[in-house]
């Protein structure tokens, strides 16, 4: 029992007794039992004489008594009863207020509280007002570009592949955006991109649009003529999306057998989405490398194409840059992409459309840098800017399950390991200009339309078999004495991939049943190859005869190795 009292005029009123941890207690009381011994039945204001035992009579005052109060002359207390309840007397004027929900009074929300709550739903509203908007981009977009239902986007579905493991693009662009350009709707870019999803690494090569091809159906130019018009032979077509499915189908597959690979993907783009999709990146750096004579005075590697510098009436330089890394908008990255020097006065571009193919690839390299970096997927404007740019300039078969991997693969692959394939450099060309009907063209070093040398050029850059994409060049010897031997031989390692250039007979002498020499260094992989396959150590000595250059290893059989594989 816990006794709560006021101080009045030297007195002390009893103003509250509270009856702790007992459940059935009223107003802070507890019922006792009548004729307890120990504690009897006290009341408030009874006076002390009639209150036996643990309490005891000192010395009466006049004052008159009053319920409720207790006189301090009347009564003495006993310490062992009621001290705690005395302590700190003086500072307890009520009863402290509960902290519980129903005994706490809710006060006015400060001015600062306010503004914090106000701004944090504000930060929300405007989270989802921006999640919502890029949700309606990416549905507008995907919906544009993407097969399939915008569900799909939820997976993450491998690319197709080939049977060496790649997924294989063609990217096709024309201008059919910009008006009063002639042939508009002809290919004049072409370009395949090999993926290897497992190993991420990319090998692309521009396709020369002036490749003389027979189309196998009557075009504008006839039955043959430059690949660049087999897009628009296809069908006229250019507002219905099953057209355009038409389209990319048969010309994937057209190219994709002229050149030996697989393509399972095509792109078709247009002007707008170069230049919509580097400035929505924040433009890109592309490395300028001229080729050819420049002016006196002019710094080699420079280049200077003024066939656009009409739209500004000659009086500026759309296409004028010195060697080395160069910042550019969306506007005159497309205007670089286009270059060819065909126009005087130019150089830089001694070799027309070939240095364009370069400089096209370079920038989609320096675009893939720059969408992938940290601080474009970040940006809002950005992101959104590449979207639309996509969205209503892009054709596609890929599908929207592929969207995912696609991003993955664009963050993952390191622009270290893009390989750029040249179908025209310098003793190793396949390609080479040429004069058909009086027009100027591409046509296969092997001759008009042969194309074994371009496709086995291509075949050895995408193959999954380390040693063909090395290419080393073996001449293979017969020491042994009977016929054929060499020849059966070098047919086995042709089959496995290796590159046969000389079969031949060894000059007499002995030789053991297997023996390989390497001239020159490098080749790990078809070293190791040759090794295991022979269970012999490859030696760096002198061959025992003279070889063609080029070659880098030479195999003499000493006896017919019929165990040999």
């Amino acid at each position: 029992m816990i006794f709560r009292f006021k101080k009045m005029k030297g007195s002390y009123i009893v103003s509250e007794v509270l009856m702790a941890g007992n459940k059935h207690s009223l107003d802070g009381f507890v019922p006792r039992r009548p004729g307890s011994a120990d504690r009897p039945e006290r009341r408030i204001g009874q006076h002390t004489d009639e209150i036996p035992s643990r309490f005891t009579k000192v010395a009466k005052e006049s004052l008159p008594l009053q319920p409720g109060v207790i006189n301090r002359g009347e009564l003495g207390i006993a310490r062992k009863d009621i001290d705690s309840s005395l302590k700190g007397i003086d500072t307890i004027d009520e009863p402290k207020k509960g902290k519980g929900k129903r005994g706490r009074k809710k006060g006015p929300i400060s001015k600062k509280k306010r503004i914090i709550k106000w701004t944090i739903i504000a930060f929300v509203v405007v989270l989802l007002g921006f999640a919502g908007f890029m949700a309606y981009k990416v549905l507008n977009a995907g919906g544009n570009i993407f097969k399939g239902s915008i569900l799909d986007i939820l997976q993450s579905q491998p690319l197709k592949q080939d049977a060496n493991g790649r997924s294989n693009i063609l990217i096709l662009g024309t201008s059919e955006d910009d008006p009063g350009h002639g042939g508009a709707y002809l290919t004049d870019s072409m370009m395949v991109m090999s993926i290897d999803q497992n190993k991420k690494v990319v090998d692309m090569f521009s396709i020369p649009r002036d490749l003389y091809v027979q189309y196998g159906m009557a075009c504008n130019s006839g039955y043959q003529g430059k690949i660049n018009e087999y897009f628009n032979c296809v069908n006229t077509d250019w507002k219905s999306k099953s057209a355009e499915d038409e389209r990319l189908t048969k010309t994937r597959q057209f190219v994709g057998g002229i050149f030996g690979v697989d393509i399972q993907y095509a792109v078709h783009v247009n002007n707008t989405v170069i230049k919509q999709a580097v400035d929505a990146v924040g433009g890109v750096d592309v490395d300028i490398q001229g080729d050819g004579d420049v002016p006196y005075g002019v710094k080699a590697g420079s280049i200077l194409d003024r066939n656009f510098d009409w739209r500004c009436n000659y009086n500026c330089y759309l296409v004028k840059y010195g060697p080395g890394v160069h910042h550019l908008d969306g506007t005159h990255a497309l205007f670089l992409a286009q270059a060819r020097g065909d126009t005087a006065p130019t150089y830089g571009l001694a070799r027309s459309n070939f240095d364009r193919e370069i400089n096209q690839q370079k920038i989609i390299v320096a675009l893939k840098e720059k969408a992938a970096s940290s601080g474009t997927f970040t940006n809002p404007a950005k992101v959104t800017g590449l979207l639309d740019a996509l969205g209503n300039n892009l054709r596609t078969n890929f599908e929207t399950k592929e969207i995912r991997t696609l991003m993955r693969l664009g963050s993952e692959i390191d622009s270290k390991n893009i390989n750029r394939l040249n179908l025209s450099d310098g003793d190793k060309a396949v390609v080479e200009s040429g004069q058909e009907g009086g027009a100027s063209v591409v046509v296969p070093t092997a001759g008009v339309f042969n194309y074994t040398a371009i496709r086995a050029f291509i075949a050895k850059a995408l193959s999954s078999n380390e040693v063909v994409r090395e290419g080393a060049n073996l001449a293979v010897l017969n020491g042994s004495g009977k016929a054929g031997v060499a020849q059966t031989q070098a047919d086995k390692l042709t089959a496995a991939g290796f590159t046969v250039t000389t079969v031949d007979t060894a000059p007499a002498g002995q030789y053991a049943d297997v023996e390989v020499y390497q001239i020159g260094k490098g080749m790990d992989k078809t070293k190791a190859k040759l090794e295991s396959t022979f269970k012999v150590k490859v030696k760096t000595t002198a061959p025992p005869v003279s070889v063609a250059a080029g070659t880098n290893f030479v195999i003499i059989f000493g006896k017919d190795p019929t165990s040999s594989n």
